[in-house]
């Protein structure tokens, strides 16, 4: 299992609470882990999942919106523009 870990990771200290502690000790050693690799792992999936829930609010703002460019940041776009020599 290919895991997003390396020796320049951070080291984090986290608090958590006896049974979640002693339930992911159980989930590591069944599936063959460490707690490190399965505490990446649950993050990994959980940063995963939170964006794409992001994702998901972004775009349904942004469905209704128009994404026309207003006639003056064109014209200012384009002035600008000229000054730069290509």
């Amino acid at each position: 299992m290919m895991m997003p870990y390396s020796s320049e990771n951070t080291k984090t200290g986290v608090s958590v609470s006896p049974p979640i502690s002693e339930a992911a000790d159980r989930l590591a050693k069944k599936l063959g882990l460490t707690l490190t690799e399965l505490y990446t792992l649950a993050l990994t999936s959980y940063i995963a999942k939170h964006q794409e829930n992001i994702t998901e609010m972004l775009n349904s703002v942004y469905e209704h919106e128009t994404s026309a460019v207003e006639p003056d940041v064109t014209n200012a776009q384009i002035v600008s523009l000229d000054e730069e020599s290509w």
